[in-house]
């Protein structure tokens, strides 16, 4: 299974992508995890993100499109993966078509996790007084009103252009985790 998980930040998409790596063997692949570990491991590429993600600005298209080209050839994506957090706009789900037709693979489904923004804020508050060891950088609420604006400016076309291909799948990102995985199941065909 080759999928991505579309919706803006905080929907719950890295929540839903650990819930169907359990269940069905595919490997999780968060641009933001990694990125924060390239951040973690002082890196050049990683202080050039550092520096981005605390602004809430958008990673630029060549250091993502590298990383998961690079991760989708480890042994543990053979059987499948969910990218979670890429694409983020229509250059990078053209250049990962590209990409995995180089690769001999396609996707199986994109699944969007609609919600609603203003309870967005209200989640990211939460997760940011609940993390252990402090919040991330991006975990506040001004990162967040930038976020969403990049993500409704950027991210949100990508909709129509994987509504256009027939893979989109939508489901309600606002109901409690369970249901969300259950409608998640379903639109894939899975149990």
């Amino acid at each position: 299974m080759k999928l991505i998980l579309l919706g803006p930040p905080g929907a719950g998409k890295g929540t839903q992508a650990k819930i169907l790596e359990e269940k069905h063997g595919c490997t999780q692949l968060s641009t933001g995890d990694m990125l924060r570990a390239a951040v973690a491991a002082g890196s050049e590429v990683g202080l050039q993100a550092k520096e981005i993600m605390e602004r809430g600005d958008l990673v630029p298209d060549e250091i993502v499109v590298g990383i998961i080209s690079d991760r989708v050839d480890e042994p543990d994506c053979a059987s499948g993966f969910i990218l979670d957090g890429f694409p983020r706009n229509v250059a990078q789900a053209e250049a990962l078509d590209a990409m995995l037709e180089n690769k001999g693979l396609s996707l199986d489904a994109v699944v969007e996790l609609g919600v609603d923004d203003k309870i967005l804020v209200g989640r990211i508050e939460k997760r940011a007084q609940e993390t252990e060891g402090g919040p991330r950088a991006d975990d506040n609420v001004e990162a967040l009103k930038k976020r969403l604006e990049v993500y409704h400016a950027q991210t949100a076309p990508l909709i129509g252009y994987y509504g256009d291909k027939g893979v989109l799948k939508t489901v309600d990102g606002m109901a409690d985790i369970d249901d969300v995985s259950n409608q998640i199941a379903e639109v894939l065909g899975v149990g």
